[in-house]
């Protein structure tokens, strides 16, 4: 029941208590969604919105709206006694489903209309108010949501499709439209589920004024964009993700915001949730805003916001963006354009402690929720607890492995054996973080061509490049993640304006490189060594690194059961290579259990048919090993044939 505040004003209503108060002001209210904003309630008998806004530097506050012809002074708010900078109000005749917006008077005379920072719905952007919204839906993913929980913290694949909304297809036969929810909750389910990709992460969904800027550009942080429907209607989509056992990763923009006239710019008429001085508040790479991290007030409202989308929208994990931005205060700055810290140095201390907080808080309430980290410099510990010094996120994206191996595969093949070292370095490193390889849309913008137009040669050549990429992908030790598009071979660049091209599907190269990944998603969840020990070298070993001349590389997978050990094979020349030898740790049969070449995925089919068995030559420090045909440009994994080698299988003692 609502609690009455010392407010001067009879019949005052308050959803805040003292307490709540205090938190927020000390920086440690993580639900202060529930108590700021537009809240259909009771007051007694009557039932009307409850509205509260932080605007501590305001002259005057109201709300502004259809219900009043957008009339200033009106339905004003109240300030709170308590000096906490919140203006409320019930009014009685305000209803779920109406747009409004806040109207302050700032210090200095101006006249704002500012949309609500903690709004659960928007108006369809050119438009910008909020809309009073009570979302209202009954989930069905409990089952989900129990395994969720049973699973945390144990190993499991993580394999992710990336989805810019908007663009993943269009109904060309309506006007190019986007999905709304309810058909991406039939249609995209339905092909990711096929795909057999365990997560789905999708652009920032939160509402954002400019289409082009993808998402990245908010001024909603606590509404689902309303392009594609309604609250409820995404609740939907992310029900049926999880009823088909998807998981569901948002992006998630706590690193800076626009300066548009209705968002968080100046809300009170002050510099409120940024930085006054620009050296610290205004982010030249993008031209927007960046948040006062050392505000209590504005920690409050960041926290809230993550646990937000994981308690109200059953969300399973955070992508957070731009993290090496906030890390640095000279980060995309010259000399003089930036502020040391205390101690003379780079780092950001107001960030840095907001960001081990936020990770703190988020797995505390959701410990089998997932925050993962875009972030791209050397930053020691970003997914290490924070308890040792690191920053607490679950996973960081692998940026040096990403931008190495494209590197490697946009040379020529008769060049590689010089830049062999490219495709090998990431071993060094790839157990200092929980890394997810991440082939992202941030490779496919801005001129750099799609990924199959990086690969070299002709379209034979090119295709087998690109099967041969994601073979090597899901192989590598760490998390996967891919842009939409990838998957079928997508020719032409990214662009956000219209659907992928689906169309090529309608020809067999394209088809193989969406069969290829179709079954190297299968392949992943069904060999734990692929995923088990995908943080620590528990579940690596190399066999051989060093045929540069060849432009070949060998490498175990393993499990915590020895039998499930995997040999991979990877060729990266169009030359096939007859009886090459290789080191293997079991004498036995060994059996060819995928090929990237072969011909289900437009390959040669140079395959390795039957059963390898082992020679008693010692090779590559083995005691075993084996000679197989290596397909061009393709990967070649075998596995020991469990059947005929159960007395190899007792001689290991598993």
């Amino acid at each position: 029941m609502a609690k009455k505040t010392k407010q001067v004003e009879d019949n005052a209503f308050s959803l805040l208590t003292d307490f709540d108060i205090y938190l927020f002001k000390s920086g440690k209210h993580y639900k202060l969604y529930e108590k700021l904003g537009a809240h259909v309630v009771s007051n007694g008998d009557t039932e009307g919105t409850y509205f509260a806004v932080w605007a501590p530097n305001a002259r005057a506050v109201s709300v502004i709206g259809y219900f009043n012809n957008w009339k200033d002074g009106v339905h004003k708010l109240n300030p709170r006694w308590d000096q906490s900078g919140i203006w409320e109000c019930f009014f009685p005749d305000v209803k779920h489903g109406e747009a409004y917006k806040y109207a302050i008077l700032s210090i200095t005379g101006d006249y704002l209309e500012k949309a609500d920072p903690f709004a659960a719905y928007a108006e369809t952007p050119p438009r910008t108010a909020s809309i009073v919204w009570e979302p209202k839906y009954e989930w069905q993913d409990s089952a989900w949501l129990e395994e969720r929980k049973q699973l945390a913290g144990k190993p499991k694949p993580y394999s992710v499709y990336e989805v810019h909304y908007g663009s993943w297809r269009r109904k060309a036969e309506e006007n190019d439209r986007s999905l709304t929810y309810p058909e991406m909750a039939e249609e995209l389910v339905a092909y990711v589920k096929d795909m057999g990709f365990t997560h789905v992460e999708f652009l920032p969904i939160m509402e954002h004024p400019f289409y082009g800027s993808w998402g990245y550009q908010l001024t909603g942080y606590f509404a689902p964009t309303s392009r594609y429907g309604s609250p409820e209607d995404f609740m939907y989509m992310v029900d049926c993700f999880h009823r088909a056992g998807i998981g569901v990763i948002l992006d998630w923009v706590p690193s800076h915001f626009p300066g548009d006239a209705h968002g968080l710019y100046k809300f009170d008429g002050t510099f409120l949730f940024e930085h006054e001085d620009p050296r610290k508040g205004f982010h030249p790479d993008w031209k927007s805003y960046i948040f006062n991290y050392g505000r209590n007030e504005v920690r409050s409202f960041l926290i809230s916001n993550a646990l937000f989308w994981l308690e109200r929208y059953h969300i399973d994990g955070i992508r957070v963006d731009a993290v090496a931005s906030m890390l640095y205060l000279d980060y995309s700055r010259k000399d003089g354009e930036w502020i040391p810290n205390q101690y003379g140095g780079n780092e950001n201390l107001e960030a840095i402690s907001f960001l081990k907080e936020m990770n703190e808080v988020v797995y505390k309430n959701f410990p089998d929720a997932i925050t993962i980290a875009e972030e791209s410099t050397s930053w020691t510990g970003v997914s290490r607890p924070t308890y040792v010094g690191g920053l607490g996120f679950g996973q960081k994206w692998m940026m040096g492995w990403m931008h190495d191996t494209l590197h490697y595969f946009q040379t020529d093949p008769i060049h590689r054996k010089y830049h062999h070292n490219e495709i090998t370095f990431s071993i060094i490193y790839a157990f200092t973080e929980n890394f997810m390889l991440p082939l992202s849309h941030d490779e496919v913008v801005h001129g750099k061509g799609s990924l199959l137009g990086k690969m070299p040669g002709d379209e034979w050549k090119k295709f087998a490049n690109l099967r041969l990429l994601y073979s090597y992908m899901y192989t590598h030790p760490g998390t996967k993640l891919l842009f939409m598009g990838g998957e079928f071979g997508q020719s032409s660049e990214w662009n956000h304006e219209k659907s992928l091209d689906w169309h090529l599907l309608e020809y067999d190269v394209h088809k193989g490189a969406q069969n290829i990944l179709r079954d190297l998603n299968m392949l992943y969840k069904r060999e734990p060594a692929l995923y088990q020990h995908a943080f620590d070298n528990k579940g690596f070993r190399w066999i051989d690194y060093g045929d540069r001349d060849n432009s070949v590389i060998a490498y175990q997978r393993l499990s915590d059961h020895k039998e499930d050990v995997l040999v991979i094979v990877c060729n990266f020349t169009p030359e096939v290579r007859y009886h090459y030898r290789i080191g293997v740790p079991y004498r036995g049969q060994w059996k060819e259990i995928f090929n990237s070449d072969a011909k289900q995925y437009h390959g040669s089919d140079v395959i390795n048919s039957g059963l390898l068995t082992t020679s008693p030559v010692k090779y590559h420090s083995q005691d075993y090993s084996i000679s197989l045909t290596l397909p061009p440009l393709a990967i070649s994994i075998l596995k020991l044939d469990k059947e005929l080698n159960e007395f190899e299988l007792r001689d290991i003692g598993t």
